[in-house]
């Protein structure tokens, strides 16, 4: 007849099952029905909201990202990035060098700022003289970052004030362009919460698909 374990160490025995059963249960079998549940009712959010162009992975529609024309020095980490004539153009972003989503961020600076201030002037007279608009009309999210800096939206006075640059740029008719847009405006959430928007990954996908 076998001596029964000592109290101490049939505490320590039952611990260490309790700990595999529920590491098993909690650590395995759970994060893989979660998973399997997510992939097959909404797979496309469960991996990020993919966006692809002609079967390749572009980007993703919930974080933006710049439409920038190709560097003339790929070398030279100083040059400034120009934006495409042919693209809707995003707000301006403070995550790292723009659109990091490792350094999702705001600029924190307040509307007391003088550097604050002087970006937003030299902002309003870029995008005008990009657009080809009166520096007056420029809507204020062209000048300002969101406060995650990844924000893949814009409102749609700057959508609609950026459609005759890219309809000209693309030789597009403006009423397709402007068509695009109106297809691409998401309303408010919930009905209520926030304001009209446009995902301009989404709308510059559909505007590389025009023929």
């Amino acid at each position: 007849m076998s001596k029964p374990l000592p109290t101490t160490l049939r505490t320590h025995v039952t611990a260490l099952r309790a700990l595999l059963v529920l590491t098993v249960i909690l650590g395995v079998a759970y994060p893989l029905l979660i998973t399997g549940i997510s992939q097959v009712a909404f797979g496309d959010k469960a991996n990020g909201s993919p966006v692809k162009t002609d079967g390749k992975e572009v980007g993703s529609s919930l974080i933006g990202q710049s439409f920038d024309l190709p560097k003339k020095n790929p070398e030279d980490p100083d040059e400034e990035a120009r934006p495409d004539p042919k693209w809707f153009q995003p707000r301006p972003s403070a995550a790292g060098t723009g659109y990091d989503a490792s350094s999702s961020s705001a600029s924190n600076q307040g509307p007391n700022s003088e550097d604050l201030l002087k970006a937003v002037e030299d902002r309003r007279a870029a995008v005008a003289a990009f657009d080809g608009v009166d520096p007056a009309s420029v809507p204020a999210d062209a000048l300002t970052a969101s406060g995650s800096g990844l924000d893949p939206h814009i409102s749609v006075a700057y959508a609609k004030e950026q459609v005759d640059r890219v309809a000209r740029n693309r030789g597009l008719p403006v009423e397709a362009v402007t068509k695009l847009v109106d297809e691409h405006t998401e309303s408010r959430s919930l009905g209520f919460l926030g304001n009209e928007g446009v995902n301009v990954v989404l709308l510059n996908k559909a505007l590389s698909e025009q023929k």
